[in-house]
């Protein structure tokens, strides 16, 4: 199996570690907090759920996620003592599992990151407190014709996610991971939007989803049958399920 960028810095960094033993797990209720990477292609959360009803149509049925999202903003902009109150959404239960991702480009500078790190610890101990859990959602790195992409970013924002992630004990989804996989893989296949180098493409934001699903339930999504309804061909699919599945385990196994 290749090795994935930052595997070893970010399994110390993880603060747990994925075997085998791990069963799998059955949240009903999940919040998304984040921006624009969110709500991209009749968003993730959507998604998500796809990869779920495809392979458990039970548990599908149960499941009520919610998403809220601000384009462009920090984390820090979301109303998280408003939204985690369950009922305040139309979520009659509290939430299970709490997804925050940052702005795109907080790590890139050092203020920003520290603004993430302080708004993520803030955060925690308000999902904590009502019996959820935490789970940040580590955002893929700016690629061409994006003004800000370089070969470092991905590294910063591992870093990041992953300290803040030790610091808190909080599940990392490492779809930036993922996305440079990917690329290593198959440099051809576009996970961006052409337009600006930042935002998800349809590939994007499925192999994203994959991502999510496979940590959150701790499942493989390889072999599921949901493609965005048509829009990801066999072929890719397989493809970017393989890529979320080796890079999950590879996120905690080395």
């Amino acid at each position: 199996m290749k090795k994935i960028l930052l595997g070893l810095i970010m399994v110390a960094l993880s603060g747990w570690t994925w075997t085998a033993a791990h069963a799998q797990q059955t949240p009903q209720r999940i919040l998304f907090v984040g921006n624009s990477y969110f709500y991209y292609n009749n968003s993730l959360h959507n998604h998500v759920k796809g990869l779920v009803d495809a392979a458990q149509p039970e548990l599908g049925k149960k499941l009520d996620y919610k998403s809220a999202t601000i384009g462009g903003a920090e984390l820090q902009h979301h109303p998280i003592e408003w939204l985690i109150e369950s009922q305040n959404i139309g979520v009659a239960q509290p939430f299970e599992w709490v997804i925050l991702a940052g702005n795109s480009a907080d790590a890139l500078d050092a203020q920003s990151a520290q603004r993430f790190k302080q708004t993520v610890k803030r955060f925690d101990a308000i999902i904590r407190a009502h019996g959820a859990r935490t789970a940040l959602y580590m955002v893929h790195a700016y690629v061409a014709p994006n003004a800000k992409a370089h070969p470092n970013n991905i590294r910063q924002i591992a870093q990041m996610y992953g300290s803040v992630a030790r610091e808190i004990g909080a599940t990392v989804l490492p779809v930036g991971l993922a996305f440079e996989e990917s690329y290593k893989r198959r440099p051809d296949l576009r996970l961006h939007s052409l337009q600006d180098g930042s935002h998800p493409s349809v590939y994007g934001t499925y192999l994203a989803a994959c991502v999510v699903y496979a940590q959150i339930y701790q499942t493989s999504p390889i072999g599921n049958p949901y493609n965005m309804h048509g829009q990801v061909p066999s072929d890719i699919q397989s493809f970017l399920q393989q890529v979320a599945w080796d890079t999950v385990r590879q996120y905690h196994l080395e």
